[in-house]
């Protein structure tokens, strides 16, 4: 469980440096995506970390095994709006990653994935990733709090 917390803000290291860094001297959507990959494997860390209390707690029974499963009962079982809103975006990565997308002003400081996911459109720019980083960051922050607390 805190294995699992420490693995999620070791990602989010990496997430740091390629955001201030990696992305201010090479500016394309390859980077984009490490950046989202990044995400999506602190977001596992996570929920997993957070399954992992619930699960001692005797809150849940077992740990499923797919990605969908765990966020989808992370949401059942941790009911605050803050985890709701970081599950939904952990979801919209996901697709993200999924999805093939368009590349619009590389190598510039506007440089834009686009990409359409149920039928929107979502855009990924250095302003996006930054404020994604940060409110992972608060996550990790509150989920630390929740695990860490005794009941």
């Amino acid at each position: 469980m805190l294995e699992s917390l420490s693995d999620a803000k070791e990602e989010l290291k990496r997430v740091d440096h390629l955001i201030y860094v990696s992305l201010k001297y090479t500016r394309t959507v390859d980077v984009f995506l490490n950046i989202i990959t990044r995400m999506i494997d602190a977001y596992d860390f996570l929920i997993n970390a957070l399954l992992k209390s619930a699960l001692e707690n005797k809150l849940i029974e077992q740990i499923p095994a797919s990605p969908r499963e765990k966020g989808e009962l992370v949401m059942v079982v941790f009911k605050d709006e803050v985890v709701k809103e970081n599950i939904n975006l952990y979801f919209l990565l996901r697709k993200m990653l999924k999805s093939n997308p368009q590349r619009e002003h590389e190598y510039r400081r506007n440089v834009t994935m686009t990409t359409y996911i149920d039928n929107r459109k979502e855009i990924m720019n250095i302003d996006i990733a930054t404020d994604y980083y940060h409110f992972q960051k608060a996550f990790v922050d509150y989920v630390e709090g929740l695990i860490t607390k005794k009941p």
